[in-house]
Order: C-alpha cells, then structure tokens, then sequence
C-alpha cells in the first residue's frame, strides 16, 4: 500500500472545491427536476407501440417535424403530450386504439 501526504490546507482547499461542486450539482439538479416529473416522455419504442407505426415512419415524421423530440445521449424522447397531440390532431391519422390512459 502507498501512503501519500499533502499538507492540510491543500486537502481543505481540496475539499472546499468539493463542497462547492456539490453544491452547484445538487442546484443545477433541483432546477431541472420539475420539467421531468411534470412531463412523461418516451422513447422510441414505446412511441411506435402507442402510434402503432414501424421505426421508420417515426424517423419520417421526425425528418418532416411533425414530432418534436429531445436527444439524450444518443437517444430520441418525445414529450407524451406531442404523441398525443398528433394522434388527436389526425396528423399523419388517428387511430382508435392507441394505447393511451387518461392520468
């Protein structure tokens, strides 16, 4: 085992650091926290599932802006309200049973 020593105020203003990079995380962490528990979102799959189309025609819509989406590390979300709005809005068409629930 290597033991390594540093003076106390390099490990106090280590630590200082720390305290304030934490601090700043759990901010930035409050700030963003209601957007995603106000809004469900889904990702690619289930929004086929719901719409009943192939990926394909999701990537279709996407391209023509019909549905909006956000990226997150490499992955598409879609606001579940879009879904539905475009379900209800006949855009591209409505179908019946589209596996939505009113929550």
């Amino acid at each position: 085992m290597e033991v390594i020593a540093i003076q106390k105020s390099a490990l106090d203003g280590m630590t200082n650091e720390l305290k304030t990079l934490l601090e700043l995380t759990e901010s930035t962490t409050r700030k963003f926290t209601p957007i995603f528990k106000e809004e469900k979102w889904l990702d690619n799959q289930e929004v086929c599932l719901m719409m009943n189309i192939t990926k394909r025609t999701l990537q279709t819509y996407k391209d023509k802006g019909l549905l909006p989406y956000s990226k997150l590390n490499r992955k598409n979300y879609y606001k579940r309200s879009d879904v539905k709005a475009l379900l209800e809005a006949g855009q591209p068409y409505n179908i019946k049973d589209n596996g939505f629930t009113d929550e």
